[in-house]
């Protein structure tokens, strides 16, 4: 997908009557093109925050994915290797920095595993850049190299107690798997 194949502001034109997969899948399809040729993570996460936002903001199928208030990424920090730090996002001003075991992101991060927050006043050390969110979902982008190095973060708020289900925790970690395979970290 070339500059003169598609108009790119175009991708983020969902269908209201799409299901939460048939997004999922448009979203996934459209960062597969998007990142074809290009593999600066700065570009590819800012261009799959966009995706996400706009995704959840269109689903009329599911009023808890418009309550979406936050949908982004925390990478690891170059200069200091024990904490995230706030990478490419849509929503409102968050948290700079999160060190690797606090919180649900660097929980994820020091884990390598999803977490699916059905509430977040009920997850031990939950970080409240936004008093608004409810729950929350984070899933660990990790590279597939020997050391299964972890390099940052999908994580996703929503203003709705169980705001996620494992429909997004299975489409979120086939995008993280997409997002360590195309960029250059």
């Amino acid at each position: 997908m070339g500059s003169d194949d598609t108009h790119h502001a175009d991708l983020t034109n969902f269908s209201g009557s799409s299901s939460k997969r048939e997004i999922y899948e448009t979203i996934l399809l459209s960062c597969e093109g998007l990142f074809f040729e290009q593999r600066n993570w700065v570009c590819n996460l800012a261009n799959a925050a966009s995706l996400l936002w706009y995704g959840y903001k269109t689903n009329t199928h599911d009023t808890k994915q418009n309550a979406v208030n936050w949908a982004g990424f925390y990478v690891l920090d170059a200069t200091n290797k024990n904490q995230l730090i706030l990478g490419p996002f849509q929503g409102k001003v968050a948290c700079q920095t999160i060190k690797i075991g606090n919180g649900v992101c660097g929980t994820a991060a020091a884990t390598r595993e999803t977490q699916l927050v059905r509430d977040v006043e009920k997850f031990p050390g939950h970080i409240a850049c936004d008093g608004g969110t409810k729950s929350e979902i984070v899933v660990p982008i990790v590279l597939n190299d020997e050391a299964k190095t972890v390099v940052g973060v999908i994580d996703i708020d929503c203003e709705e107690l169980e705001g996620f289900d494992e429909v997004d925790k299975e489409y979120l970690e086939k995008l993280a798997k997409v997002i360590a395979d195309s960029c250059d970290w």
